[in-house]
């Protein structure tokens, strides 16, 4: 009877695996390059080929790297003399205009772009998929098989992880370094020993690699260690001098452990920077010894500096619920969590709460946990306090992709709950029974609702928007990020259109997609652009920017409400009146951007001409020092 029980589950998980890969990879292949994809494609491509770090700084380079494998392998072309390559080495924080350039040609114009995306995100979609090997393993362990099970099934088709696990971006690469990170750190806490401590560094130093939000760990380790201290578990030391040798082993094969992960991320950061030029170290000198020592720093001094840029660049404001703040609001991650989750998955967290205070509260308390699983356990629920506290706590929010650690944590919340309800069953529970097949029916519902989502994962929303439109609702890559220019030029083709208004959402070329598009801003309609079609990107309708008064006019959505197509009038009514476009002192900017003109234009005449990337910076330099002269001169009156 076990053995077919195994089968089934065996089955169950190829078979989760298998719909997951059709869904994600089915979804993806329709859609075009997105926001942060331009960048990190182009820096990964650098690293292999070039050995140089010098595009992309603000994020650790192992997701990029692995994305670029496939394109180095079958021979991606990339030109070095660009000037977009020399800008982006010439000082600290001008790669972050020069590698949207840099990324932009190597993908649109050297490569063809629709085979280059595609190469670049199958590495992404595997690290996807063994996350769901991954949170089936530790599901099992932390319940039974059935409890894995459940577990992958939920992650394999929750539409956030369908939406971003195959695009190239660090967040599902960080969530699963996370996880392995929080259990080869409990195992490590039960069991010190050189090959729990080898794991426990291997897996935090691909952490440090993917993303710097991975520095969180630091605060999860000791509170783990203070959690023991407030409730201690059955099988800690009960003496006090045996109490104490238990800690200070395990501290100690701790430290061991960063070391470790300290020379994982040292090693990789070595590698990939041999080529890059040691000149912003050039305060150390320029003879024999000096040179090595500038060499030898380079691996800190990138990370260090990449931390910098990643911790001081401006980011968009948070847009929840049709309100705009400067800065992160407390409530943003759960609302966004709540409306972008699907609703098996919310009633399935509500019925593990119930079945697990009902299992923790009867007269003979069930032991829910496996035996030795308990610090695992522990790990599951500190780590997720951490970083869900981090997360509501931060000044910057703005994408429901920077919670995936936390919906990963989440999920695995629900690995007991088989468990459980069996055990339920089996001490006279009489809605035992009804709960294991409302877990089944849940099961099953989150596999159709996302097949009945499919192929628009990015822009999903759930029935707890109560029929509003997503975009009074969400913005940014909650909603749209410029992924959906493939349906807009088949919306083109379908209509014969020799010319379109585009304002789409990014700081790429649309023309690359849609050779007909033209460049809006959809707040500055101008007399002559009365009569023709427009296709504007749903995050422009009320955050980015403010035309609402677009929906007056036949409109249409395309790529499931991501962007919308309006047939604007002959007679476009003047800006502030009825129908017509706001008045400039109601527009709004763009990525919040203090930059004065539309900053998605600059990017482009960059596009256009890299030349103009030096022009830019100084512009941008001296509107930013004008701008502090300013605030200065404020704060003193």
């Amino acid at each position: 009877m076990k053995a077919q029980s195994s089968k089934l589950v065996l089955t169950g998980v190829i078979s989760l695996l298998a719909i997951m890969a059709l869904l994600a990879d089915g979804a993806v292949r329709r859609e075009s390059v997105t926001f942060d994809e331009m960048a990190h494609i182009g820096a990964g491509v650098s690293y292999l080929q070039k050995l140089d770090m010098r595009m992309n700084e603000e994020h650790p380079p192992l997701a990029k790297v692995l994305a670029a494998v496939p394109l180095v392998v079958r021979g991606v072309q990339a030109d070095y003399a660009n000037f977009s390559w020399q800008f982006s080495g010439s000082g600290m924080f001008k790669q972050y205009i020069g590698e949207w350039v840099w990324g932009h040609w190597l993908i649109t114009r050297w490569n063809d772009p629709i085979a280059t995306v595609f190469w670049a995100r199958q590495p992404m979609l595997l690290l996807t998929l063994i996350l769901g090997v991954v949170l089936f393993l530790t599901g099992s362990r932390l319940g039974n098989q059935w409890g894995g099970l459940l577990c992958l099934c939920v992650y394999a088709t929750m539409p956030v992880m369908l939406a971003f696990g195959p695009l190239v971006l660090t967040d599902i690469a960080i969530t699963l370094f996370v996880v392995l990170t929080l259990w080869a750190f409990a195992g490590m806490w039960q069991s010190p020993s050189r090959r729990t401590i080898l794991f426990f560094g291997l897996s935090f130093g691909g952490a440090l690699l993917t993303k710097f939000s991975a520095g969180l760990l630091f605060f999860c380790f000791p509170a783990f260690m203070l959690s023991l201290r407030w409730r201690p578990l059955p099988k800690q030391p009960a003496d006090k001098a045996e109490l104490r040798a238990w800690r200070r082993l395990r501290l100690r094969s701790l430290i061991k452990g960063i070391f470790v992960a300290a020379l994982v991320v040292y090693a990789f950061y070595f590698v990939l920077s041999w080529n890059e030029p040691t000149d912003s170290l050039n305060v150390l000198g320029h003879n024999v010894a000096a040179l090595f020592l500038r060499r030898m720093l380079m691996p800190p001094w990138i990370y260090l500096r990449g931390l910098a840029i990643f911790t001081f660049t401006n980011k968009p404001p948070s847009f929840i619920l049709g309100h705009t703040y400067p800065h992160g609001i407390w409530f943003y991650f759960p609302v966004v969590f709540l409306l972008k989750s699907s609703l098996a998955f919310l009633i399935l967290l509500v019925l593990a709460l119930i079945v697990g205070l009902v299992a923790r509260l009867r007269p003979a308390r069930l032991i829910v946990i496996p035996e030795g699983m308990e610090l695992h356990w522990r790990a599951v629920w500190v780590f997720l306090a951490v970083f869900s506290g981090a997360c509501m706590v931060s000044r910057y929010q703005f994408s429901i992709r920077h919670f995936t650690i936390s919906i990963a944590l989440l999920v695995l919340m629900l690995a007991p709950l088989p468990r459980a309800l069996s055990q339920l069953r089996s001490a006279g529970w009489p809605a035992a029974r009804a709960g294991a097949w409302l877990t089944v029916a849940l099961a099953i519902a989150s596999v159709a609702t996302a097949v009945r989502a499919y192929p628009y994962y990015l822009p999903f929303m759930n029935s707890l928007s109560g029929g509003r439109p997503a975009y009074d609702l969400v913005a940014d890559s909650n909603l749209d990020w410029n992924q959906g220019l493939l349906e807009a030029q088949e919306f083109v083709q379908e209509r014969g259109l020799n010319s379109v208004l585009m304002d789409a959402y990014g700081f790429s070329d649309s023309t690359v997609y849609v050779p007909e598009a033209k460049f809006w801003n959809c707040q500055e309609a101008r007399p002559e652009d009365g009569g023709q079609m427009a296709i504007v990107s749903a995050d422009l309708i009320r955050e980015s920017h403010n035309c609402i008064w677009l929906f007056d006019y036949p409109h249409q959505a395309l790529a499931g409400g991501s962007m919308y197509t309006f047939q604007l009038p002959r007679v476009i009514p003047v800006a502030g009146t009825a129908g017509g476009p706001p008045l400039p002192d109601n527009y709004r900017l763009f990525a919040n951007q203090s930059f004065s003109g539309d900053l998605r234009l600059v990017f482009l005449n960059c596009i256009h001409d890299p030349q103009l990337l030096q022009p830019t910076w100084d512009l941008f330099t001296a509107q930013a020092t004008q701008g502090q002269k300013q605030e200065g001169a404020s704060k003193t009156k």
